[in-house]
């Protein structure tokens, strides 16, 4: 999720998996898979590299291949 600011100052979490276009008029428009468009505060560029940034944090944990401490506890049998 990426963290954007609409116009009266909310913050907001979008999932990047659900943007269909980012316009930049005088205000940025972002454009979502199920009709909804937010105006937000944030530039263009600056949304796009949350979802660069978040895209890669991603890559980046399924990469690690590292078990969570939690992920990766053992069964006892009964």
């Amino acid at each position: 999720m990426i963290l954007v600011t609409r116009l009266d100052k909310q913050r907001m979490y979008l999932n990047p998996d659900h943007i269909i276009c980012i316009e930049e008029t005088p205000d940025t428009v972002i454009t979502l898979f199920n009709g909804n468009r937010y105006i937000v505060i944030d530039r263009a560029n600056t949304v796009i590299s949350r979802i660069v940034a978040f895209r890669a944090r991603i890559s980046r944990r399924a990469a690690s291949g590292s078990i969570k401490k939690y992920l990766g506890r053992i069964r006892s049998s009964r």
